[in-house]
C-alpha cells in the first residue's frame, strides 16, 4: 500500500485508539478488547514495555484486518525500529524532521505532534501525512475551526484529552480523526464494545462544519 492508502485506512473510522499500558500483557489485552469492539486502527505507544513486540505480533496476526501503528516515536532510531517491527504508521507528540524522513523513506505515513499554526505549516512543509494536535485538552473544537479557516489544508488529529462526548464536536469542527486512549478503552469488554459501537456510528454521521449528529460521512470514511 502507498502512504496515502495507509493514511486513509488508518483514519477511515475517524478515530484511532491509543494503547499505552504498564505491561505487555495489559497492552495485548487492551488491544484485543478494542479490536473485538470493532476499532480497526490502533497506535501502540513506545512507552509501553515491549511495545515493538506487540506491534509485530498484532501486525502478523491481523494482516489487513486492522492498521497497527507505533506512537510516541521521538527520533529517527525509534522510527526505523518501529518500521522494522511492522508499524503501518508513526505518531509523535513532537515535530521532528528526521522521524518524518525516516518513515517516508520506507513508505510509512507519519503524524507528528503540533500545537501552533506555525508548527502546522512547518509539518506540512516537511511532508507530514496528518497532524496530531497535542494535547487537545489545551484547546477546543472552536479553536480548531478558527485555525482551519486559515489553514483548510491541514489534516488535524486532536489527541490527548479527547472524550467520547467531545469527539463528535472535534470532527464537526473539521478534524479528520481523533486519537483516544483510556476514554475509549476503559472498562470491561461489553462496556468497551457498546461505547465503541455508539462512537463509531456518531462519527460516521458527521460532516465537518455541520451540527453534531447530522450529515453523512466525510472524505476519510468509506
Amino acid at each position: 500500500m502507498y502512504r496515502w492508502e495507509i493514511t486513509r485506512a488508518a483514519l477511515a473510522q475517524r478515530v484511532f485508539a491509543i494503547v499505552r499500558s504498564k505491561t505487555y500483557d495489559e497492552a495485548s489485552a487492551t488491544a484485543d478488547t478494542l479490536l473485538s469492539a470493532g476499532v480497526t486502527s490502533l497506535e501502540i505507544s513506545l512507552t509501553t514495555p515491549f511495545a515493538l513486540e506487540a506491534v509485530t505480533t498484532l501486525t502478523r496476526e491481523l494482516g489487513d484486518d486492522a492498521v497497527i501503528g507505533a506512537g510516541t516515536v521521538l527520533d529517527a532510531m525509534s522510527a526505523r525500529m518501529a518500521v522494522d517491527a511492522g508499524a503501518r504508521f508513526l505518531v509523535s507528540p513532537s515535530l521532528d524532521a528526521e522521524v518524518i524522513r525516516t518513515g517516508h523513506r520506507y513508505g510509512v505515513p507519519v503524524f507528528p505532534g503540533v500545537s501552533t499554526p506555525t508548527e502546522m505549516v512547518r509539518a506540512l512543509e516537511l511532508g507530514a501525512d496528518a497532524l496530531k494536535l497535542f494535547p487537545a485538552s489545551g484547546y477546543g473544537p472552536s479553536w480548531l475551526k478558527d485555525v482551519r479557516a486559515a489553514l483548510p489544508q491541514a489534516p488535524l488529529l486532536p489527541t490527548g484529552g479527547v472524550t467520547v462526548e467531545s469527539a463528535p464536536e472535534w470532527i464537526a469542527a473539521g478534524a479528520v480523526a481523533v486519537g483516544m486512549g483510556s476514554a475509549l478503552s476503559e472498562g470491561d469488554r461489553d462496556t468497551v464494545a457498546k461505547r465503541a459501537a455508539e462512537l463509531l456510528t456518531r462519527l460516521a454521521d458527521i460532516t465537518p462544519d455541520s451540527p453534531v449528529g447530522e450529515g453523512a460521512a466525510g472524505r476519510y470514511a468509506d
